[in-house]
Formats: C-alpha cells, sequence, structure tokens
C-alpha cells in the first residue's frame, strides 16, 4: 500500500524540485511549444474515487462510437475525438459527462476522479487499512493489524457484539442479535473455515488475519444473496488488493506492541516483492498474553498463544486476466477458556484460496472471475490444566473440520444498471471424539469414548443473483439465491440414532430481497429494503451428540429434523451527507418463522454426570426482532472531528413469551480525535456507555447485567511518513465491568469480567 506522505515533507520536496527544476522547465518551454492532442491519438485514463484513491473498476463509458468499461485498475484506452464528450456510468456513482477541455487534461495527467454518491444501504463498512490520507483512522490502524482475532475488529461498530468465553481469544460476534450459522462470514467472497470445536473456541472469524485485511463490509438484514445465505447478515473480508507496478518495487511491513495489563506481546510483518506481472508476498504475526486483572483486581484466566503465517501470489496473465493464490497456517496453544469445563491446548488450522478473474471489453459481459477454497482445522482441548476440586476425571476431545467449495460469477454491465450471477457450493463435514478416563467414583478406572457430531456432512449448491438499476433519482436493487441443502451423518453413533429417528434431511430453501433508493436531493436519501431468507440447521444443531455448547451448562442434543428457519425483515435507512456532516439511521424488523432454539428434554440423560440436563434443538414457531442503529460523524474546528453512534436490539419469544436470548443491549459510544503537524500528530478520545440489561431469558439462565462507561485515549505520532508510534490507555478509570453476552466462569456465577485499565505501546515501520 502506498504510504501517506505528510503535507510537511510534501512542502519540503517542492520547494528543493522548484530550486532545481523551475528554472529548468521554463527554459524548455520558452523553446519548445506544448505539444497538441490530435484526433485519433490513444490514450489512457485511470478513473479514481475522490476520497479513497481507489480505482473506479466496471464503470460504463461512451465517446464517440467507442464504448466499453473500466478494468480493474480503473482504466480505459481510447482515441480522442476533438470536441467530443465522454460519458460515463456507474451504479455506486451515478452517471456524469466530461467536457472535451476535461477529457484534454485527463489524456495530459493520466487520470479522472469521481466522487461515490450518496446511497441509503444496509451495510457497514470498516476500513482497517485506511488509504493515504484517511486520518480519522489511522490511528487505530496499527492496532488492528496486530489483533490475534478478526472478530475484535467488528467491535468498532456499535451494531456487533461478541459472545465471550475467554477474556482474550475467540470473540464469536454477534449482529443485531443474530449469531453462529445465522450470520455469513466469508473472506473475498470465497474463503471462510468451520469451527473445529464444539464450543466454538474457534469460530470462524478467529482464522482470519487481520494483517491482510483492508477492509470489512457488513450487510445488515437478508438483502445480499451473492455470497450465500445471509440469514441475518453477511460479513465480507476484504483482503489487501494485489497490486502490480511499473518497476520491480521490493516492500514490506513491521508493527509491534505491548499491553501492561496481561503482558500481552504482539508483533506481525509483511514483506514482499512485485512488478509488471506479478505480486508475491509472505506474512506472518505472532501473539501471546497471560491472566489479566479486572476493575476489581481480580485475575481472570486468560493466557493464549497465536501464531500465523502465510503467502500470496498474484499473476498479471494477460492485461485482462489475474490468478490470485493464497494460503494461511493459524497455530493456537494454551489457551484458557475459563467459561467452558475445557481449555484450548491446539488450534492449527490450513486455508487455502485461488481466484481467477478476467475482464472484458465492447459488450455487455464485463467480468468473470472463478475461484476454489479448502479449509482444514485440527483442534484439540482438555481439562488437564483445569483446578478441579475433586478432579472425578481427565477428559480430551480431538476435532477436526473440513470445509471446501467453489465459486463462479459473471458481471453484466448494462447502461442503466448492473447484474451478477453465478453458481457456487460449499461442502463442511465434522468429525471429533471424546475421550474420558475416570479417576473416582464407580467407573473408576474405566474409560469411555464419545462420538462428538456423528460425521455430520452438510452441502449446499447453490445459484444466485443481485441486479442494479438506476433510475433518474431512484436506485432499484433486487437479490435472490436458490439453495439446495443435503444433510447426513458419516460415522452414526447408536445413541445418537436411538434418539432421532430422522437421520438425513434435504432441504430447499428460496431467498430473496428486493429494496429501493430514493435520492430526495443531493445531501438526502430514503431507502427501504424488504428480504426473506431462508437457512437449513447447521452440523452442531443437527448432529452434535450431547456436549455443553450451549448459553447454559445443559448437554445439547441434535436434531436432523430440524425445518429451515425463515427471517422476513423490513429495513428502513436514512442517509444525510454535506460538506461537514453525515447521518445514516437503519430500523429493522424482523418476523421470525420456525426459528432454531432449544429446550430442556426430561426424558433424556446426559453423558456427564455434572450435567444437570439435556436440551434437544427445536424450531419456535414464532420469534420476533426489531432494532435501529445511528451513525453521526462531523467536522468541527481546529483540526477536530468527531462521531456519535448508537444501537439498540429487542428480541421476543412469542412463544415462550420472554425475551429471546443473548441479545446485547443498548450502545452509545462517541469518538473526539483530531489531526495536527501536518498529519503527523494525532490524539484520540473514546467514550463508550452501555446500558443495564434486564430483558433476559429465565429459560437459558440469563441474568441482568449492570451498565457501565469507558474513556479510552490514544496518540499516534509519526517520526516520518514509514515509522510511527501509537500509545495509549484503555479503561482508564478501571472500571469493573462485563459484557452481556459475556459466559460466566465454570463452577461459579460470576461473568468473565473485562480487562480494567490497560496501557498500550504500538511501534510501526510501513514501506506498503
Amino acid at each position: 500500500m502506498p504510504v501517506a506522505v505528510s503535507l510537511y515533507e510534501q512542502r519540503g520536496i517542492l520547494i528543493m524540485m522548484n530550486k532545481i527544476l523551475f528554472p529548468l522547465v521554463a527554459g524548455l518551454l520558452l523553446l519548445c511549444p506544448e505539444p497538441g492532442l490530435a484526433q485519433g491519438n490513444e490514450g489512457s485514463i485511470q478513473l479514481l474515487d475522490h476520497s479513497t484513491q481507489e480505482p473506479i473498476e466496471r464503470a460504463r463509458y461512451r465517446y464517440s462510437s467507442q464504448n466499453g468499461s473500466t478494468d480493474n485498475s480503473g482504466v480505459i484506452t481510447i482515441e480522442y475525438v476533438e470536441n467530443d464528450t465522454l460519458f460515463f456510468s456507474h451504479v455506486g456513482y451515478g452517471e456524469w459527462f466530461v467536457t472535451d477541455s476535461q477529457v484534454r487534461a485527463a489524456f495530459k495527467k493520466g487520470r479522472l476522479f469521481r466522487e461515490q454518491r450518496l446511497i441509503a444501504k444496509p451495510v457497514t463498512i470498516i476500513a482497517v487499512r485506511p488509504k493515504p490520507g484517511d486520518v480519522e483512522k489511522i490511528g487505530l490502524d496499527f492496532n488492528d493489524r496486530l489483533s490475534h482475532d478478526a472478530g475484535a475488529l467488528l467491535n468498532q461498530s456499535a451494531a456487533v457484539s461478541s459472545i465471550r468465553k475467554s477474556g482474550s481469544y475467540g470473540f464469536d460476534p454477534v449482529l443485531r442479535g443474530y449469531k453462529y450459522d445465522q450470520l455469513n462470514i466469508v473472506v473475498d467472497g470465497l474463503l471462510c473455515s468451520a469451527a473445529g470445536c464444539p464450543n466454538r473456541m474457534d469460530p470462524p472469524t478467529s482464522q482470519i488475519p487481520p494483517n491482510m485485511i483492508e477492509q470489512v463490509e457488513i450487510y445488515k438484514g437478508p438483502h445480499s444473496f451473492r455470497y450465500g445465505t445471509g440469514f441475518g447478515g453477511t460479513i465480507v473480508f476484504e483482503s489487501n488488493p494485489v497490486r502490480f507496478s511499473r518497476e520491480q518495487d521490493l516492500y514490506g511491513r513491521m508493527s509491534g506492541g505491548f499491553e501492561s495489563n496481561g503482558e500481552v506481546y504482539r508483533s506481525e510483518g509483511v514483506v514482499g516483492l512485485r512488478d509488471q506481472t506479478y505480486d508475491l508476498g509472505l506474512f506472518g504475526s505472532f501473539s501471546k498474553g497471560d491472566d489479566y486483572t479486572d476493575g476489581d483486581a481480580v485475575t481472570v484466566p486468560s493466557s493464549f498463544q497465536r501464531a500465523s503465517m502465510g503467502g500470496r501470489m498474484g499473476l498479471k496473465l494477460a492485461d485482462n486476466q489475474k490468478l490470485t493464490v493464497t494460503a494461511t497456517h493459524n497455530n493456537a496453544r494454551d489457551t484458557d477458556f475459563p467459561a467452558l469445563p475445557m481449555d484450548l491446548r491446539s488450534d492449527k488450522t490450513w486455508l487455502f484460496n485461488a481466484k481467477y478473474e478476467r475482464s472484458y471489453q465492447g459488450g455487455d459481459f464485463d467480468n468473470w472471475e472463478t475461484g476454489l477454497f479448502a479449509s482444514f482445522v485440527d483442534h484439540t482441548m482438555d481439562n488437564l490444566g483445569k483446578d478441579l476440586h475433586p478432579r472425578m476425571l481427565d477428559a480430551t476431545t480431538e476435532a477436526n473440520t473440513v470445509s471446501y467449495g467453489g465459486r463462479s460469477e459473471g458481471t453484466w454491465v448494462f447502461e442503466n444498471g448492473r447484474l451478477y450471477s453465478g453458481i457456487d457450493v460449499r461442502i463442511e463435514r465434522a468429525e471429533g471424539e471424546r475421550t474420558r478416563e475416570f479417576l473416582m467414583g464407580p467407573m473408576a478406572g474405566k474409560t469411555v469414548h464419545d462420538n462428538v457430531w456423528n460425521g455430520g456432512q452438510i452441502a449446499k449448491p447453490g445459484i444466485f443473483g443481485e441486479y442494479y438499476h438506476s433510475f433518474p433519482g431512484f436506485d432499484l436493487i433486487a437479490s435472490g439465491r436458490l439453495e439446495y441443502n443435503d444433510a447426513r451423518a458419516t460415522d452414526l453413533s447408536q445413541d445418537f440414532a436411538a434418539k432421532n429417528p430422522e437421520i438425513e434431511a434435504n432441504d430447499i430453501n428460496p431467498n430473496f430481497s428486493i429494496g429501493g433508493i430514493k435520492h430526495v436531493s443531493d445531501e438526502l436519501s430514503l431507502g427501504l429494503w424488504l428480504g426473506r431468507a431462508q437457512r437449513s440447521g447447521s452440523i452442531t444443531e443437527r448432529y452434535i451428540n450431547s456436549f455443553p455448547v450451549g448459553r447454559d451448562p445443559y448437554e445439547m442434543l441434535g436434531n436432523p429434523a430440524l425445518k429451515p428457519e425463515i427471517n422476513n425483515q423490513i429495513d428502513l435507512t436514512l442517509a444525510y451527507l454535506t460538506g461537514n456532516t453525515s447521518l445514516d439511521i437503519g430500523i429493522f424488523a424482523s418476523l421470525l418463522q420456525d426459528y432454531i432454539s432449544s429446550e430442556i428434554d426430561p426424558s433424556l440423560k446426559p453423558a456427564m454426570p455434572s450435567s444437570p440436563g439435556v436440551r434437544r434443538y427445536v424450531n419456535i414457531d414464532d420469534a420476533f426482532m426489531t432494532g435501529f442503529e445511528v451513525i453521526w460523524k462531523q467536522r468541527l474546528f481546529a483540526g477536530l472531528k468527531h462521531q456519535a453512534s448508537l444501537a439498540w436490539t429487542y428480541g421476543e419469544d412469542r412463544v415462550r413469551n420472554e425475551p429471546l436470548p443473548e441479545i446485547a443491549p443498548l450502545d452509545f459510544r462517541y469518538t473526539l480525535w483530531g489531526s495536527y503537524l501536518d498529519n503527523t500528530l494525532m490524539p484520540m478520545v473514546t467514550l463508550r456507555h452501555v446500558t443495564a440489561q434486564d430483558r433476559v431469558s429465565t429459560a437459558f439462565g440469563e441474568t441482568d447485567t449492570p451498565s457501565f462507561t469507558l474513556l479510552d485515549v490514544g496518540v499516534t505520532y509519526k517520526i516520518n511518513k514509514s515509522i510511527g508510534v501509537t500509545a495509549g490507555v484503555k479503561n482508564l478509570f478501571d472500571e469493573a465491568y462485563y459484557e452481556h453476552l459475556n459466559r460466566s466462569i465454570k463452577g461459579q456465577s460470576r461473568p468473565i469480567f473485562a480487562p480494567g485499565r490497560n496501557v498500550y505501546l504500538t511501534l510501526f515501520a510501513d514501506m506498503m
């Protein structure tokens, strides 16, 4: 990534260039006439986003008898036509034209800029790797890279909470009350691992290396089905794009950090080489931490160790063809999970991703991309490090999951619209065995082996389409997906079969959404979205075999006969944007049919003597959720900016007549930051207030959660264009608090409290 040069450095460079070059250039201009642009001269123009400087891909253009679309680099090549006008159209940027004089200037500069127009869409974008000049997020950037868990990045949005069973690892995202397989998690539209742990110690987000992520797109609600069944939402992690250079370029980055509370050490780095036809890179990270203390000075077991390494190869096969191959290996060890019966002993994961892209010119068919992915997770957990009194047994679980598939998508660009259409398939398989060695009681000296998932396997082939059309002052977006779901057990336990007469299941799941955006003015847009999503049960929901994987200590029994759950959702959006202020408001309401939950079955006997009983996954006929999000940003004075955001969700089980479990309370956040000394000094203050949650599910053992208020302060100083330091304090006033979604410590009623005051320091060197 190009590195931002400060205004101070730019000014010095310009002064030097003026002193040396101005006399020479002036003399040459006096002797040589300015070259003219003649009819038929061929040239290339790159179309760029005005704010981000990123290429605008697949924008349609028409210039005299020439037409086509920009390529993956935002470039068009045309022959100059005197006194003619160049027309552009793009769903995200609207329709506009470029006059003859502007075309002549663009031929000389090689670039054209366009502002993205206002779109009131239910989506949040978190820029993890900000573009040069985007000072408002650069203070967060290097800490984001150092995180060992990509789930932590999502918590920048007030609409996203996390289920935490450990103080430092495996943050499982919850968006608007939707969680687990109700959320569709993908990387670059393709890759997504399946949790290797039945208790989700390693959710899919924990396997994503944050130091290779450029941005995260959070699609709220069932309104985009290009990447799968987004029942409650789709979260797309976008990797750094492959970049080619005219000359051979060696690039790299390295950063490291330390946190005082828990003695957490983090480091990450990237090194690579690129030229006109290839981009080869290696990346890696390492994090390790110990137990931390909360605001009450209580020690919370939270030690962890995580390493990640990988490589990426990008090849330009032709001017319109590109191949990208990525391989990543993650290794986690000896990580405490105080809320669970076992701790993570080892979690080894391989992720593979390959994508081929080809662009076309001269017709409506604009782009074709095809990709393959695979992930392999080997997970081991045990209770050998738990302080148990008395220790009745030693237990170890070895589990592994495999996920693989492919996706092929074509893009058609029309005068006022764009169509995405394609096919995909994803196959998941989970296997595992728990070994219990009894040390006391009537079974002392005996060993029992338990089948974890019954070798559950689910195959999901599907076809999808998404169409955007622009009318004068109005945009229409429609998305649809038809998916076949085939579920079966490849290693069936006889005990499980005796409790479930139906083992295999086949479903056809239709999904569709339609939305409209009315551009009331240049500043104001209103949106209305209607969506219906249908999701079949996951491997855990169908085939888990008496394991405590839920909210309470009850063992969970899968149910292959589950009906698909249905989400009927409406979203209302408002977007207001002026030169100094932006306001985004989103309101949603969901009617849920056959909602997948669980209930205690007194006829079932638990496998573990310490378990209070068994829950079976069931469908709830009727449930309801609603909520809203508000984001307000404003430029102030003296180099200051601020942002306020607010999110709230309400969930109700209409059959039990009580709240749905694991719904986060109202969350308010306020950030004030500034940029000084030519963008080299950037202080930041963040205030967060979360209200009490007294709407709890007694059926799942939830208890009220008190409110809390946090204050964080930090500052980034850039020593030069490549080297800088970030320092700050999280939880400045040492507040003793815990999130509503934090689980309780095993054997105690006390939840996992968050870290108390935490001083951090980050050093970085960026030559990307």
